[in-house]
C-alpha cells in the first residue's frame, strides 16, 4: 500500500478504513465480521482506522478498542467528538466546549485502550461558540500528550483558517466523491494553501457509485440511506445517470466502478485520503487494489465534462443530519 502524507509528517496508508458501518447506519452490526475486515485490513498496509464517539454511540470506539488489544501492529487513529446523541436516536446536538472535548478525549481513550489519539476531529463545528475557543482546549490536550494533532470535519473555509491560526490543523475530514465536489470551491484550496490535508468520507457514494441501490430499493432495517434525499425513487432515477457514466469508464480500464472512484480520489492530489467503509472482506480487498488503478488525463477530463452534464439531485443529509455542516 502507498503511503500519502497529510501535514506536517502526519504520514498514513494512502486508502484509509471508515469503521461507521461496523456500527451503525448501514443495517444490521457484525461484530465477528467486522473484526476479520480489520485483521484483513491491517494484511493490506491501511493502516489509518476512522471512528468517532458518537458511531454506536461509543460502540465502534469500543470495536477498535478490542481489535487494538489483539493486534500486531498499532494502526493511527482517528476519532472525533462534538455531535452528541442518544442511542436509537438520529436526532442530535452539538457541543464544542473545552470541557466536554477534554471529557469526550478521556472517554474515548478508556475505550479505545490508547494513551494518545492520533488525530482528534471536531465532528461538526458549533454555530454558536467560537472555534477559537474550541481549538484553545484541544491545545491544550496536545500539550498534555492525550492527541497528537487536531483535524476538523465538513468545515467552512474561513473557519478552517480561524482555526489554523490558533493552532496548526492537520486535517479536514469531508464527504467528497465523484457526486459530492462541493469542497472543491473554497475548502479545498484553502487546504492546500495552510498545508492540511483532505479526508474523504463516503467516497463511494455511500455504495450508490458502485453500482447498487438503483432502483432505490434494498435496504436492510436501520439502514439510514433509506431516509436520505438522493437515495430517494425520483432522485434514483436521475442519478443513476453517473454511475452509467463511471461504469463505462470502469470497464474500459478493466476495474470495478468501486476502484475508478477511488483511483479518480487518489488522481485529485497526493494531499487526499479517501477512507471507504466496509466489514466485507472482498470490498475491501477491492478498494485496497484501486492504489493500482491508473487514470490519465484524457480520463479524468471525460469524467469531469460528463459529471457537469449530470447534476445530482438531492441533498446529501435530511435536515438533521445537516446541522453543523459548513459551519
Amino acid at each position: 500500500m502507498e503511503r500519502r502524507t497529510l501535514a506536517r509528517g502526519f504520514e498514513v496508508s494512502a486508502i484509509g478504513l471508515g469503521c461507521m458501518g461496523m456500527s451503525e447506519f448501514y443495517g444490521p452490526r457484525d461484530d465477528e465480521a467486522s473484526m476479520r475486515a480489520l485483521h484483513e485490513a491491517a494484511d493490506l498496509g491501511i493502516d489509518f482506522l476512522d471512528t468517532a464517539d458518537m458511531y454506536g454511540p461509543f460502540h465502534n470506539e469500543e470495536l477498535l478498542g478490542a481489535y487494538l488489544a489483539q493486534a500486531g501492529t498499532r494502526p493511527k487513529i482517528a476519532t472525533k467528538f462534538g455531535i452528541v446523541r442518544a442511542p436509537g436516536e438520529y436526532r442530535r446536538r452539538l457541543d464544542n466546549s473545552p470541557d466536554y472535548a477534554r471529557a469526550s478525549c478521556e472517554a474515548s481513550l478508556r475505550r479505545l485502550g490508547i494513551e494518545r489519539i492520533d488525530l482528534y476531529y471536531v465532528h461538526r463545528v458549533d454555530r454558536g461558540r467560537d472555534i477559537e475557543e474550541t481549538m484553545g482546549g484541544l491545545s491544550r490536550l496536545v500539550e498534555e500528550g492525550k492527541i497528537d494533532r487536531i483535524g476538523l470535519c465538513e468545515v467552512s473555509a474561513g473557519t478552517l483558517r480561524r482555526a489554523h491560526a490558533v493552532h496548526p490543523v492537520t486535517a479536514v475530514q469531508t464527504e467528497y466523491s465523484l457526486w459530492s465536489r462541493g469542497v472543491e470551491a473554497e475548502v479545498l484550496p484553502a487546504c492546500r494553501e495552510l498545508g492540511i490535508g483532505l479526508v474523504a468520507y463516503s467516497p463511494l457514494g455511500r455504495g450508490f457509485l458502485t453500482g447498487r441501490f438503483q432502483d432505490g430499493t434494498g435496504f436492510e432495517t436501520g439502514d439510514f440511506r433509506a431516509t436520505l434525499p438522493r437515495f430517494q425513487t425520483e432522485a434514483v432515477s436521475s442519478n443513476r445517470r453517473i454511475v452509467d457514466l463511471v461504469r463505462r469508464i470502469a470497464a474500459r480500464k478493466t476495474c470495478a466502478p468501486a476502484q475508478l472512484s477511488l483511483a479518480w480520489l487518489l488522481a485529485k492530489g497526493a494531499d487526499i485520503v479517501p477512507i471507504p467503509g466496509t466489514r466485507r472482506v472482498p470490498y475491501l480487498r477491492q478498494n485496497a487494489a484501486a492504489i493500482d488503478v491508473r487514470l490519465d488525463a484524457a480520463d479524468l477530463r471525460e469524467l469531469d465534462e460528463g459529471l457537469v452534464a449530470l447534476p445530482v439531485v438531492g441533498a446529501r443529509y435530511t435536515e438533521e443530519g445537516m446541522k453543523g455542516v459548513g459551519a
